[in-house]
């Protein structure tokens, strides 16, 4: 029999019960697929044809490598004389197609999990200028995410904090890996700026701008002018004084004061004022930059050229930035800049679980008026370059690392799938939560009859 005292308290047990189960249901989500084990001994694809992105086409291909490196790229004749070491396996690939793993340029992989619920949120920083953060050292290398993007053929991704002005810094990973130090392929791609708007906004009821609307637009750009001041201030005071007393924030900021290429602002702005601000930022204070979003880029892209600016295009799968916009500005934003001859890349629409679709959103670039060439190559070699790992990744090559994919067809058609998947030489298991459960119910159907064996 309940006493009173219970009765009155069971309410607020039951309700507090539900919420840790609520909390612990994501947490508790987790990718069960081991890491792959280093290579052992040599590989050759042979038979397939061999995109190389960064060069010609091969058809009827050898594809070899070895210690995760490509050490052999010719025709597949070339088995015939040669003589191949005892540990060497011979992977017969014929009418396949090989491609580098695809770069997803900006996503959270490993930073969420349920966007619905905010405990599995690590992207998001509090505070408006945050350089010193580093996003990949909260990857979750177990997130169900991961193995759902490789499962596409994206085999690299950069992970990017939000947030504030200067959320903190990209980091560049490999989707593999026991820990996020596996992973890391550079924990430092980029210092993440989010530019605000110049143009004040008109008040969503009246149509005309607040009274204070162009003062808070002066606001935050003159509060990005002297958080950037007192980073080159901190910066010549502690090479004047090594033991002057250290501010991490500052600290993290001094490596992009120089107009270096590994070094670069990745400066979120979308509108012509915004870009044109931001390029005239970075211009007069000598920083290397790159515009993220861009939906204007095309309007001055002759500012773009001249400071050797390049765009990520933050995703192809969007409405009109205006209602008279053409129906197909974000289809076709890709091809307009490659026509202008801004370099550029693609990123997704999606951050986290469909990252997987990158491929399609490249091909809806094609679609448009991109060169399909143009358009594999934005989702390989473009986003290294722009990431600034092209010395290893993005296309296949003698040297480089044996990062890449064995599709059965094109790689931007929906039907195509991808059979076989490395990263530095290492065989991947190319199983998920999704394909787990298309096997548990496909077993279902087999039991009651409803499929063939």
């Amino acid at each position: 029999m309940n006493t009173p005292t219970q009765s009155r308290y069971a309410p607020a047990i039951i309700a507090l019960l539900a919420s840790v189960l609520f909390l612990i249901g994501p947490a508790t989500a987790q990718d069960l697929i081991p890491a792959a084990p280093p290579q052992r001994g040599g590989v050759i694809l042979a038979g397939g044809t061999v995109h190389t992105v960064s060069g010609d086409t091969i058809e009827n291909a050898a594809l070899g490598f070895r210690d995760g490196t490509i050490n052999m790229l010719a025709p597949a004749s070339i088995l015939k004389t040669i003589s191949l070491t005892p540990d060497t396996e011979i992977i017969d690939i014929t009418g396949k197609h090989v491609y580098p793993g695809i770069i997803a340029a900006i996503t959270r992989l490993g930073l969420t999990e349920t966007e619905a619920v905010r405990a599995t949120h690590d992207y998001d920083e509090t505070g408006d200028f945050t350089p010193e953060v580093r996003a990949v050292v909260a990857v979750n290398p177990d997130s169900t995410l991961i193995p759902v993007a490789r499962l596409n053929g994206v085999l690299l991704a950069g992970v990017w904090p939000s947030g504030g002005r200067v959320p903190g810094r990209v980091g560049v990973i490999r989707l593999d890996g026991w820990t996020w130090q596996d992973m890391t392929v550079r924990d430092d791609a980029g210092l993440v700026l989010n530019w605000p708007a110049v143009r004040p906004r008109p008040d969503r009821w009246t149509g005309k701008p607040k009274p204070d609307a162009a003062d808070r637009v002066i606001d935050r750009l003159d509060a990005i002018n002297r958080f950037f001041d007192a980073a080159a201030a901190y910066a010549k005071a502690h090479a004047a004084d090594p033991d002057a007393p250290r501010d991490l924030r500052l600290e993290a900021v001094a490596p992009y004061l120089e107009q270096t290429a590994d070094h670069r602002l990745l400066i979120h702005a979308n509108d012509y004022d915004q870009i044109v601000s931001a390029v005239t930022f970075a211009s007069r204070r000598g920083l290397s930059a790159v515009i993220v979003g861009g939906r204007d880029a095309p309007l001055c892209a002759d500012l773009l050229k001249a400071n050797g600016i390049p765009v990520i295009v933050d995703g192809v799968y969007r409405f009109p930035k205006r209602a008279d916009s053409p129906h197909d500005e974000a289809f076709a934003l890709p091809a307009r800049l490659h026509d202008a001859g801004v370099r550029f890349c693609i990123a997704g629409a999606d951050r986290d679980g469909n990252v997987r679709n990158l491929p399609y959103e490249a091909a809806m670039a094609a679609r448009f008026g991109l060169d399909r060439d143009e358009a594999i190559r934005a989702i390989t070699l473009s986003a290294a370059e722009i990431l600034g790992i092209a010395d290893t990744f993005g296309s296949i090559e003698q040297g480089k690392s044996a990062t890449l994919i064995v599709t059965t067809g094109d790689i931007l058609e929906i039907p195509t799938n991808t059979t076989l998947a490395y990263i530095d030489g290492r065989r991947i298991d190319l199983r998920s939560k999704q394909t787990e459960l298309r096997d548990k119910y496909t077993e279902k159907y087999r039991q009651l009859h409803l499929i063939d064996d």
